[in-house]
């Protein structure tokens, strides 16, 4: 459970992103159009096999949080812009990718925010074909949307894809397309998310009668255990068909969720690899699941009709956020490329174990952003009660 400690600094939470954006700056001159997925002994560009293709939204993304925080300081942040939009373009063709069920992580992370900026029609188009793309995984007996490693498949993942369907059907009025997210939802809801707010990683269903078989897991130390990155997922995805969709089911949902994270994570709020891992393996942390964790909270608590627990959601994710600024952040090594060390991308195959992933990268950044833009909010309402943030 976590323990809270003095309140957090806000120049922490600006000198940490004022790095993030040196690191990644670093990595582009040193790999120009290279999209990385985790680090190898620190290094981005190495020969280590990827098993998906799901994350080159991450960098870009990146690019977009440092363009907006740059024009918010009163900078023009062209060199940002320029770069977000070089990283963004060669990913357009992939609105059509049939093979992943990560479009949401690639499409939310860069188009949309690019579209948020400019509002220009073609990026908007761009996004809803991805989520028309993204519903024809659904799979109509079992009611979810299947997962890239098999038809009978269904993993945790996908509800921080799911928001790119819920998207489009938003943005055209297709109840079809709504009716598809909203019923891969609630099938994971039912299947995937425990009576204790803990998650399975993944779900297996009989193709013939749509009946689901049985809980398990890829990434997690059981079929039955809590995998704390799945758990992150759920948590922040959740939330967000909340948003979209204002379904009270998706909002309990995330807070359970959250809650078993917050009463089951280390007492600084990084939690290790899997909540039900055996002793010896408990010191296997995964700062990335940290890094969705915070950024996960810090939306909810600003959807809760009370006010006491959104307080305590939001210290919870500085709480976090400090700890990985204070103890998991490469500030003191100079070779190591990425921003955040201590993320997993795949234990079992041994792949990116200790490191720094691009998920983990990305997510830490928009908490970080989010943090400050709240703080700052509250600064100048400070100033005049009537200031809108």
């Amino acid at each position: 459970m976590i323990q809270f400690g003095p309140e957090i600094d806000r120049s922490l939470l600006a000198d940490t992103l004022d790095f993030a954006e040196r690191q990644v700056l670093r990595l582009t001159e040193a790999h120009p159009g290279f999209y990385p997925m985790y680090t190898k002994n620190g290094r981005w560009k190495h020969d280590g096999p990827a098993w998906t293709h799901w994350c080159d939204g991450f960098l870009p993304g990146m690019m977009w949080i440092f363009h907006r925080r740059a024009v918010e300081a009163g900078k023009n942040g062209k060199d940002w812009l320029q770069k977000a939009i070089d990283y963004t373009r060669p990913l357009e063709p992939r609105q059509f990718d049939r093979d992943v069920h990560d479009l949401g992580f690639i499409f939310l992370s860069t188009y949309y925010r690019w579209y948020q900026q400019t509002r220009e029609p073609k990026l908007r188009d761009v996004l809803i074909q991805a989520g028309k793309t993204m519903a024809l995984r659904f799979n109509e007996k079992g009611k979810y949307l299947r997962s890239f490693v098999s038809e009978d498949s269904i993993f945790i993942d996908i509800m921080m894809n799911v928001g790119i369907i819920f998207y489009a059907a938003r943005e055209t009025n297709d109840r079809k397309l709504l009716d598809i997210a909203t019923r891969h939802a609630l099938t994971t809801r039912r299947y995937l998310v425990r009576g204790d707010g803990s998650t399975a990683h993944e779900g297996l269903f009989d193709l013939e009668t749509g009946e689901f078989l049985r809980q398990t897991t890829h990434q997690g130390f059981r079929g039955d255990s809590c995998w704390s990155r799945g758990l992150a997922w759920a948590l922040y995805g959740f939330g967000s068909c909340y948003e979209y969709t204002r379904d009270p089911r998706f909002l309990e949902t995330a807070q359970a969720c959250a809650d078993y994270y917050l009463t089951h994570t280390n007492h600084d709020g990084v939690p290790p690899l899997d909540f039900q891992a055996p002793p010896e393996s408990r010191k296997l942390l995964d700062t990335s699941a940290a890094a969705i964790a915070a950024g996960g909270l810090m939306r909810l608590c600003r959807m809760l009709p009370d006010p006491v627990k959104g307080f305590y959601y939001w210290s919870c994710a500085l709480h976090i956020l400090r700890t990985l600024c204070e103890k998991h952040v490469a500030k003191k090594e100079s070779k190591w490329e990425g921003i955040l060390k201590g993320g997993v991308y795949h234990v079992h195959k041994d792949l990116g174990v200790g490191e720094s992933v691009m998920w983990g990268e990305y997510f830490f950044c928009e908490a970080l952003e989010n943090a400050l833009r709240h703080a700052l909010g509250n600064e100048k309402r400070a100033v005049d009660p009537a200031v809108k943030v």
